[in-house]
């Protein structure tokens, strides 16, 4: 059982919305599912990520591609070379694992759900358009500023 002062920090957590995570897409590192293998590949490099969202052409969410799907469809692949890279799309590229998004105007409980899976979460609007993402570290650090600090989050970030 929650002390009293716990639960009114748990019940901060809950009451702030997902927009307060959101990393915008203008701000966010992604692919289309036409880039090619080799530009996913540079890019993830260049950027030190493991895992980047895709995004369709209509601005649709489309899953996450990460540095194991690369590994594995590399591995299974016959004859694999740097030049063929250049001619397969990320969208010949399995998925190993779906990154699941949430809408904005998700409830933050299930942000923190897919945050603990996750090592970000990306968000999109009621049509459906990709509009950004929350990274698992924003999440971790708000909690533990709730709950160490003793302070308001929502005033540091």
């Amino acid at each position: 059982m929650l002390a009293g002062r716990s639960w009114r920090k748990m019940k901060a957590v809950m009451a702030v919305n997902v927009a307060f995570f959101l990393l915008p897409k203008s701000d966010v590192v992604w692919l289309s599912p036409r880039n090619t293998l080799r530009q996913a590949m540079e890019r993830m490099e260049h950027h030190r990520y493991t895992a980047v969202p895709l995004v369709d052409d209509e601005g649709r969410y489309d899953g996450t591609l990460t540095e194991g799907d690369l590994l594995w469809y590399i591995k299974g692949a016959r004859n694999f070379s740097f030049d063929r890279a250049e001619r397969i799309l990320v969208a010949e590229v399995p998925r190993r694992f779906r990154y699941e998004p949430v809408s904005i105007y998700a409830e933050v409980a299930d942000l923190i759900r897919l945050a603990a899976a996750q090592s970000f979460v990306p968000v999109v609007d009621d049509r459906g358009l990709f509009i950004g993402i929350v990274r698992r570290r924003e999440i971790i650090e708000y909690c533990a500023r709730l709950l160490f600090e003793g302070g308001d989050a929502e005033g540091a970030s």
